[in-house]
């Protein structure tokens, strides 16, 4: 068994283990996020500084474009947590939802939680006048959480939830919802 198995065998053994167990690793999962996260955020920070990068736009513009699209990335992210909650799952892989969520946000896309902290880094980028983080990190973050999830959690749900979530992954886009879903 490759690193990449072993990786969604303990994912799966760890959602389909005891409530106790998801519950003791959930603050596990979100401080790793939350460092990755902020990972990127620092490192862009200090290669502004390092290659003494120009800002963006000037200050009151900058306030214009950040403000709303941080706003949207929060309350994107809020509702899609939300959803989670509903159905007594976390945002966390080790602790998820016992169900395919399909509802809310998750109705046009598959990780509408993601989306949302994408445009807050794209925001955030923005309010500080991080030239690093708004054209290079936040897209590194992306590419990266693509690939995280295309290799690992993509292949432990269909492992969890078999065709239904096969179904709903062939129909739903990953990140950016189609126009027409709109209609539905």
């Amino acid at each position: 068994m490759n690193i990449r198995e072993s990786w969604i065998d303990l994912l799966h053994r760890a959602a389909t283990g005891t409530r106790k167990t998801r519950t003791l690793l959930t603050p596990v999962g979100i401080t790793v996020f939350v460092a990755f996260t902020a990972l990127f955020v620092f490192a862009a920070l200090w290669v502004d500084r390092l290659l003494r990068l120009p800002g963006l736009l000037p200050g009151g513009a900058r306030l214009l474009v950040s403000i709303p699209v941080m706003f949207a990335g929060i309350a994107i992210t809020a509702w899609s947590g939300f959803h989670f909650l509903r159905v007594k799952g976390t945002p966390v892989p080790f602790n998820p939802p016992p169900e395919v969520v399909t509802t809310g946000p998750y109705r046009f896309s598959r990780n509408p939680m993601l989306t949302g902290v994408f445009l807050f880094l794209f925001g955030l980028g923005f309010y500080v006048d991080s030239f690093s983080l708004v054209v290079f990190f936040t897209p590194l973050f992306i590419l990266t959480n693509a690939w995280e999830l295309k290799q690992i959690e993509e292949p432990e749900l269909t492992k969890r939830f078999g065709e239904e979530y096969i179904d709903y992954r062939r129909r739903t886009p990953m990140f950016i919802p189609q126009l027409g879903r709109w209609e539905a």
